[in-house]
């Protein structure tokens, strides 16, 4: 399946005319996450691109209108576009951002390399269940299915004893973005049995949500199942985790991810985060 930009792409988009002067252009990207903007027409037809580094440059023009120092025209693409070729357009290129158009060459939406990771993240996610689902036939000699769905958090049994507060705070940031990889979750009966997915099960929580999306894996002989006791079940019940709140989180170590990204923090022991053997 392809998948398309329509899928990824960000509808409200942040823009600016080609009246707004310099000065004023400056002060929207300031107060804005972003590092440059698409520019329109007064019929809302994109006409070009301003970046932080073409503002820099036009400081001093404060009163300048930016369709006086924007080179005409911009890459595109449209939400039928695979994003796969996307991708390869904002690579080869360097692009942060990149501005989808209607047929009418009218501003629709914007695509921005987090957009690209996501989907990257979100079609890898099945080969976690399909990993999953194949243990547990060969361990348990039942047969075994996974769908897409939302699980509620309230309900989830944590397999994870221990998290990382920093985790948890880069958690909330992907989830506040819409980066939401679903979690893993085998359902027993009434029991949702969370196996990957704790910092974002909790980051979740946190931010007030109910449900999160995941990968459900449901064993298609239910009668069988229920009165088989999993390797997982053990390990929650031998760490005493019957909810979320019986996680502890980690404030003082840091998530074994983050020391590959900076050598000025203290080293700490990496957690093993894969499950103990006999864990399924």
């Amino acid at each position: 399946m392809i998948v398309r930009v329509r899928d990824y792409m960000v509808l409200e988009v942040e823009h600016l005319s080609s009246a707004t002067t310099v000065g004023e252009a400056i002060d929207r990207l300031t107060r804005s996450r972003h590092h440059g903007l698409p520019v329109t027409d007064s019929g809302g037809r994109l006409v070009g691109f301003v970046s932080a580094k073409e503002l820099l440059r036009n400081a001093n023009h404060r009163e300048t209108p930016l369709g006086q120092i924007i080179r005409a025209g911009t890459y595109t693409a449209t939400p039928e576009m695979a994003i796969d070729d996307v991708a390869r357009i904002m690579f080869r290129f360097g692009l942060r951002d990149l501005p989808i158009t209607d047929e009418d060459g009218r501003l629709a939406g914007v695509i921005s390399n987090l957009d690209i990771v996501r989907s990257h993240f979100e079609r890898a996610s099945p080969a976690k269940a399909e990993t999953l689902k194949a243990l547990l036939t060969e361990r348990y000699q039942l047969p075994f299915s996974f769908r897409r769905g939302l699980v509620p958090i309230s309900h989830l049994t944590p397999t994870q004893w221990k998290v990382f507060e920093d985790e948890l705070e880069g958690r909330r940031y992907e989830l506040e973005r819409g980066f939401a990889e679903p979690v893993l979750v085998v359902q027993k009966g009434e029991k949702w049995i969370l196996v990957d997915g704790h910092h974002r099960a909790l980051a979740a929580r946190e931010m007030g949500l109910a449900q999160l999306q995941a990968f459900i894996l449901t064993c298609d002989k239910p009668d069988e199942f229920v009165h088989t006791e999993l390797g997982l079940e053990r390990l929650a019940r031998d760490h005493h985790l019957n909810s979320l709140d019986d996680i502890e989180i980690d404030r003082a170590a840091h998530h074994p991810l983050l020391e590959v990204t900076t050598q000025l923090i203290r080293r700490v022991e990496p957690l093993d985060e894969k499950l103990p053997p006999g864990a399924l």
